[in-house]
């Protein structure tokens, strides 16, 4: 046997990613640098700050980067562009991102970010793996069906790879004026607040009161139609949210807490996650006998 051959049958198999969904030419994935975290980073700058009403600071303006001191303590999700070189230290232009944040990982920093708007001492009782998630954004020209049942999928290996039970997180609505978001608002207090047991509070100096039409009726195809699509998506998959509602003038939104028990994700999803393992191989022999 001869000496290289040795050395790699020795040689111990790469460790298997979390996440790792490829598509033509897409591929999904957590950062394994920090310049890949940055390249994230200077996406959510584009979307929260130039494009949404996000109030950058200093800094962010002058590095063209919204971040925060949550960034070095959590995984982040990020979605490559293969076809858009972006640099020797990126595989690609990213194009879409989340950012999660387990138990331990929220030990470290202190807390969650949720618990900064939110009483979520229910939610860090309840028993096994929890994560929260956040700061997620696509680019303009990547918001399709393809990029979310990717984002989806990942999502749902995250949740398998690491046997999380729950998901929570602040999902926003845009706009600071609660009373312009009225429907939406009641809709949610009335057909999807969590039960007792996993039910957040917003902060009582934030508390802001979501049943604003009292004794009206809500119209809940109206009240669904303009929720954000983020939003629907975590109401499909079974989700709540907590009491009350949180106006976050940095970001120009008003935030509510949801709480998704991962039973669903994986019982729904597992299907999909599977088909793009499947579109992921397809991919890949696409690619090696077009090269």
């Amino acid at each position: 046997m001869s000496s290289e051959l040795k050395q790699e049958q020795e040689r111990p198999p790469e460790p298997q990613r979390p996440v790792d969904i490829q598509l033509r030419g897409l591929w999904l994935r957590l950062a394994e640098s920090e310049a890949e975290v940055e390249a994230s980073q200077a996406l959510r700058y584009a979307v929260f700050c130039e494009e949404m009403a996000a109030v950058p600071s200093e800094e962010m303006r002058t590095l063209r980067r919204e971040f925060d001191e949550f960034d070095p303590y959590c995984d982040h999700l990020l979605m490559f562009d293969r076809d858009k070189p972006a640099g020797p230290d990126l595989p690609g232009e990213v194009v879409a991102t989340y950012r999660f944040m387990r138990r331990a990982q929220a030990a470290k920093k202190g807390y969650f970010y949720t618990s900064t708007e939110y009483d979520i001492g229910r939610l860090i009782a309840y028993p096994g793996e929890i994560m929260e998630l956040g700061r997620s954004c696509v680019a303009k020209d990547y918001r399709r069906g393809t990029v979310m049942q990717m984002l989806w999928s990942g999502i749902a290996q995250y949740v398998i790879h690491h046997d999380v039970v729950m998901m929570l997180g602040c999902g926003s609505l845009p706009g600071t004026d609660p009373d312009d978001l009225a429907l939406q608002l009641s809709y949610l207090q009335r057909f999807h607040l969590a039960p007792p047991e996993l039910r957040a509070t917003a902060r009582p100096e934030l508390y802001v009161e979501m049943e604003r039409l009292a004794g009206q009726d809500v119209d809940e195809k109206e009240a669904l139609a303009k929720l954000p699509p983020l939003l629907k998506g975590y109401l499909r998959l079974g989700g709540f949210v907590g009491q009350g509602a949180v106006v976050d003038r940095q970001f120009g939104t008003t935030d509510v807490c949801i709480i998704v028990k991962t039973d669903l994700i994986t019982e729904r999803y597992f299907k999909h996650y599977i088909r793009a393992e499947q579109q992921a191989a397809e991919s890949q022999s696409d690619g090696a006998q077009s090269s």
